[in-house]
């Protein structure tokens, strides 16, 4: 009896093991045979959604990244793009330099030689200003064949040297002690309070004329006018730099202006007179 039982329960299940489309215990848990390339297909798609969001998600920060940093370059380069002008540009408008030990606070543009125009330590420096003004002269014009003139321009400039003098005879101790040795004993009374005293003929400085003024002070050795007009020399000394003005004699019709002039720009230059 046992034995007729179990075959026909063995036989049930070969026939279910049979069948293609059943691989479950139950009905439920199966399903028809998949085809192999249906199946790496959805495995495949069922990989590449997580993956393409992780791509997504890295991506995001970068192009974040990269918009900072743009906007960050462009704004350095606002910031740092030079300006174009019409104009050349131009170096500062002062110079410190030193001569003989003496500071002296120079204007760029004063200055006549361009070797000369640096800061520092200089043996001589070479200047020249607009008179009655003071500044910095405009750029000399340049001449040719058709622009130049026969007459001699006017002169509108005071000129200015400024030397280490090397303990040489200070100018207020030549005017005492060598330029009396020269002069005539005769003085002149000159315009405005000035007094003119010439030197000799068969002295070193014949040919020329002292004039000599105490209120404002004024110390000058012009050459007399000849073929050329006359020029005036003055000098005064501030610590280890003797400064040399130099000036046309005309201008002794308004040497009150002239002396102030000189004042002022010895103040200007270095503070003290």
């Amino acid at each position: 009896m046992k034995d007729s039982r179990r075959l026909p329960r063995q036989q049930a299940r070969t026939e279910i093991l049979r069948e293609p489309g059943t691989r479950g215990i139950f009905a439920s848990d199966s399903r028809p045979d998949l085809d192999p390339h249906s199946f790496m297909a959805m495995f495949s798609t069922a990989r590449r959604t997580p993956s393409g969001w992780h791509s997504r998600s890295h991506a995001l920060p970068l192009v974040l990244a990269g918009a900072l940093a743009t906007a960050a370059v462009s704004l350095i380069a606002y910031l740092l793009w030079p300006t174009w002008e019409t104009a050349g540009s131009t170096g500062p408008q002062r110079l410190p330099v030193s001569v003989g030990g003496t500071l002296f606070n120079v204007p760029t543009e004063a200055i006549r030689m361009k070797i000369q125009r640096h800061s520092g330590q200089q043996e001589r420096i070479d200047l020249s200003f607009a008179f009655p003004s003071l500044d910095p002269p405009e750029p000399p014009k340049r001449i040719s064949a058709d622009t130049v003139e026969d007459v001699m321009a006017p002169i509108e400039r005071i000129f200015l040297s400024i030397a280490a003098h090397h303990d040489t005879l200070a100018p207020d101790t030549r005017l005492r002690t060598i330029y009396s040795r020269y002069l005539d004993q005769e003085s002149k009374p000159g315009q405005d309070g000035l007094t003119i005293r010439a030197f000799r003929e068969s002295t070193p400085y014949g040919g020329e004329d002292l004039f000599v003024a105490s209120a404002p002070r004024l110390d000058a050795r012009c050459t007399r006018d000849a073929e050329t007009p006359g020029m005036c020399l003055s000098e005064r000394r501030i610590d280890g730099a003797d400064l040399t003005f130099r000036f046309p004699r005309s201008w002794l019709s308004r040497w009150r202006d002239v002396a102030e002039a000189m004042d002022r720009l010895t103040v200007q230059l270095h503070g003290s007179s």
